[in-house]
């Protein structure tokens, strides 16, 4: 079977791959298995020096790595060289920190001795998507990496080049062979390699979906998961609100990757008293960003990854309009080559409409209008999501209303939801379960094994 790469931008076909064969498949899951007793032994001081190379080669390769992810997937171009200066900064970080974040921890008991001490576990298969190519990637495995395991990818069929470009720089920067190993194939063949023996564990960047699957799956032969399944945040914003830095992030935070992104704030919840003065800062400043080719420097807004994309979007927004609510900018889908559809924001959106029930994936915001911050709590929750929120208020006390409150696994006050080497990432509800990166994440795959001696 044939995987085709397509230009996002002109609807142009950039390259085929022909999907790995069973004994391809075979020979790296096996290279994978047999070089985890090899790297486990490896002592920390290598694991950071290759690491550190690993970073080095993003940073001298940053232009070209940033226009393969433009083509494969649309962003624009400088979202891309963000994209890869991120990478970068998570090499650098786990490289720096893992030795301490998985050294010996003392635990006072009756015993002569008692501490937790942390192990790798084995190979692990990493499915990740296609809005951050690159970043989804380097956040997943380079903790998983560093703590000793090996790694098998299988990514979005859509960024092949980026897969296999990924695999050649660990094996450049001096990695053992089946360190990392990227598999060309499609989702069906995905649950046999989960099956197999070798695999130990899984993590997934993705939809709940395949979510439900992946865990199914994994849990039938009792294998370690990790899940982020996307989300649809709310974005607060209070009576007591500074409406003109609210509104410069809210454009920022639904807008990044075109608004393909799982932590893009979603759901717009305005208190009724002063949505009128957000809504006109809000559309001016949405209708100024310059939609076009992503390649270009000056583009903010490039197009949706895939046409189905597109046309799923479009249909969500139609569906909302037809219950009722307003279409305040753009919502059209652009006629001529590549997916591209206008930046849009949709008022008067409540519950039964696919803009509040959903996750939307694409340019649009929709605003929600509460009476008050009570109102706003309640809205916020009213979902199966629960990955992160943000919240613009001054008050102490909403501040704390709000951080206790909100059922998220990571609430940002006056700033927009992002992910931070330094911080664990992840949500609760349909969100998924886990954690990446900081301290938790690296110990989310590792055997956390209690010694005893008397």
């Amino acid at each position: 079977m044939s995987i085709q790469i397509i230009n996002p931008a002109t609807g142009d076909l950039i390259k085929t791959f022909t999907e790995f064969t069973q004994k391809m498949i075979e020979e790296r899951l096996q290279s994978a298995s047999q070089t985890y007793y090899q790297w486990k032994k490896i002592p920390f001081s290598i694991r950071k020096k290759l690491m550190l190379l690993v970073a080095d080669n993003l940073q001298d390769n940053k232009e070209k790595y940033a226009k393969l992810i433009t083509q494969e997937m649309g962003k624009p171009i400088i979202q891309s060289k963000s994209e890869i200066e991120k990478c970068i900064l998570v090499c650098r970080y786990f490289a720096e920190n893992a030795e301490k974040f998985l050294s010996n921890e003392i635990v006072q008991t009756e015993a002569m001795k008692s501490y937790i001490h942390c192990e790798p576990l084995g190979v692990i298969l990493v499915i990740m998507p296609w809005n951050f190519p690159f970043w989804q990637v380097f956040r997943a495995v380079v903790p998983i990496i560093m703590a000793g395991n090996t790694v098998v990818l299988k990514h979005a069929s859509n960024v092949s080049q980026t897969s296999l470009v990924i695999e050649k720089i660990f094996h450049d920067c001096g990695f053992l062979k089946g360190v990392f190993t990227s598999l060309l194939i499609e989702g069906s063949t995905v649950l046999r390699i989960i099956d197999d023996k070798r695999i130990v564990g899984v993590t997934l960047t993705g939809s709940e979906s395949v979510g439900k699957i992946v865990a199914e799956y994994a849990g039938s032969t009792i294998k370690k998961t990790l899940l982020e399944l996307g989300g649809s945040d709310p974005f607060i914003i209070l009576s007591d609100a500074n409406l003109e830095s609210a509104s410069e992030v809210a454009v920022q935070a639904r807008m990044i990757n075109a608004g393909q992104s799982c932590i893009a704030a979603k759901r717009f919840i305005v208190c009724e008293d002063i949505v009128d003065e957000f809504i006109s800062l809000f559309v001016s400043k949405m209708k100024a960003l310059v939609l076009g080719d992503p390649l270009d420097e000056k583009t903010q807004v490039g197009p949706l990854a895939r046409k189905d994309l597109l046309t799923q979007l479009h249909q969500q927004v139609e569906k909302s309009l037809k219950k009722g609510a307003q279409l305040l900018l753009g919502g059209k889908i652009i006629q001529g080559k590549g997916f591209f559809y206008e930046q849009a924001i949709v008022s008067n959106v409540v519950k039964g409409m696919p803009l509040y029930d959903e996750e939307v994936f694409g340019p649009v915001a929709s605003i929600i209008i509460v009476a008050d911050e009570n109102e706003a709590l309640c809205v916020a929750n009213d979902t199966k999501y629960g990955l992160g929120a943000s919240v613009w208020t001054q008050k102490a006390k909403s501040i704390e209303k709000f951080i206790h409150g909100l059922e998220v696994g990571s609430v940002f006050i006056n700033d927009m939801v992002k992910s931070d080497p330094r911080l664990p990432f992840g949500g609760i509800k349909l969100s998924g379960y886990g954690r990446e990166l900081g301290m938790y994440g690296i110990k989310e795959f590792v055997n956390i094994k209690t010694i005893v001696i008397k």
